[in-house]
């Protein structure tokens, strides 16, 4: 159960980089369609790629609490 709660929890992480890699591709596009809108299209995407990175610090601390902790309850 701790290593199914703990893999649970990495689905976070790995949410975060397809999130983040999707982010970056339409933040291309969007700069090859308008490049005049070029600093605010990447100001948009640091901030969401900050989001996403820390959602994924978190699930990653969450996973290891859960195996430090629940581990040798067990």
């Amino acid at each position: 159960m701790v290593a199914l709660g703990a893999s649970i929890a990495a689905l976070g992480c790995i949410g975060a980089g397809v999130s983040l890699g999707l982010a970056t591709g339409k933040a291309c596009d969007a700069c090859a369609r308008q490049p005049e809108a070029d600093s605010k299209i990447m100001k948009l995407l640091i901030l969401g790629g900050a989001l996403a990175e820390a959602t994924a610090i978190y699930s990653f601390v969450i996973g290891i609490l859960i195996i430090l902790f629940m581990g040798g309850a067990s």
